[in-house]
């Protein structure tokens, strides 16, 4: 049985709650919050991976003071550009710790990213599109939320095609501030900075909640010298669980990537899709190839 920990109390560790308990090849010994968790505490020795479902700026520090004490970790940091430098950071860390990181395996960064690696092994010379929602984005929700003199925040992702996207955020003010102000500070953050944002101010964010998401991905190409190769990759999900549910596979395929020694930090299309499933490989290429 995989020792499974779960740090931060969330959509997605409550959702990760349900997955680990759902796996047969798993067993959860413990949830935390962040702050419960130090180099010292004594009741996380028992622990092969910890799912670090935390806010993404959270992340990287976290997983780095896991892996100090050994423990591999898995994570859903979704800042797509920074994901090298994260990469980079983990990797001595978990290496030298004998533990492995997988870093951004939510389902984009992560699951989406290896659609899109298959994508391009199908048609290596062609234009691929990631398009999100309509649906909510937690790490822009989280991102949101975090600006001084928000009360509450919703961030929804809306696809305009080719990849471009709008989002539509609704925030409650706390007493003293103003809106222009909290406005023209979320507009600056680099979540937002880069798209079309429309901010709108509501008096009770929680009657616009959801957690469903989506993505349409996209490519044209060329496949052995013929063009006009057209690929589609579609999903209408729960953002929450489907993030949980691939974190938990990615657990199994770090417990198996120390178990044999490949320490380091991985990004997910460096994983084998096998390692993430329960069993052994030669049962799922039985059933599966």
């Amino acid at each position: 049985m995989i020792r499974i920990a779960i740090v931060g109390t969330g959509n997605i560790g409550q959702a990760a709650q349900k997955a680990v308990q759902n796996a047969e090849d798993m067993e959860l010994v413990g949830v935390y919050h962040h702050y419960e968790v130090d180099d010292a505490q004594c009741t996380m020795h028992n622990v092969d991976v910890a799912l670090v479902c935390l806010p993404t700026r959270e992340s990287p520090a976290f997983a780095e003071k896991m892996l100090r004490m050994g423990i591999s970790t898995v994570d859903s940091f979704d800042i797509h550009t920074q994901i090298p430098a994260v990469r980079s950071r983990l990797m001595p860390v978990a290496q030298s710790n004998h533990a492995v990181a997988v870093i951004s395996a939510g389902w984009d960064p992560g699951s989406d990213s290896m659609i899109r690696a298959l994508l391009q092994v199908l048609t290596p010379e062609g234009q691929s599109y990631t398009n999100f929602g309509p649906g909510r984005s937690m790490g822009h929700t989280v991102a949101a939320k975090a600006i001084a003199g928000v009360k509450n925040a919703l961030s929804i992702t809306l696809p305009l095609g080719k990849g471009q996207h709008g989002r539509h955020v609704y925030i409650e003010l706390e007493d003293g501030y103003d809106f222009e102000d909290v406005r023209n500070r979320l507009l600056a953050d680099d979540y937002f900075a880069h798209d079309a944002t429309e901010v709108e101010l509501v008096d009770d964010v929680e009657q616009y909640q959801t957690t469903a998401h989506g993505v349409l991905l996209e490519r044209t190409g060329t496949a052995s010298g013929k063009d006009g190769q057209q690929l589609e990759f579609k999903m209408q999900i729960d953002n929450p669980s489907l993030t949980a549910q691939f974190m938990t596979g990615c657990a199994r395929a770090a417990y198996r990537l120390q178990q044999t020694g490949r320490w380091g930090c991985y990004t997910t299309i460096e994983l084998a899709p096998v390692d993430m499933l329960p069993g052994t490989t030669e049962s799922n290429v039985q059933h599966l190839v």
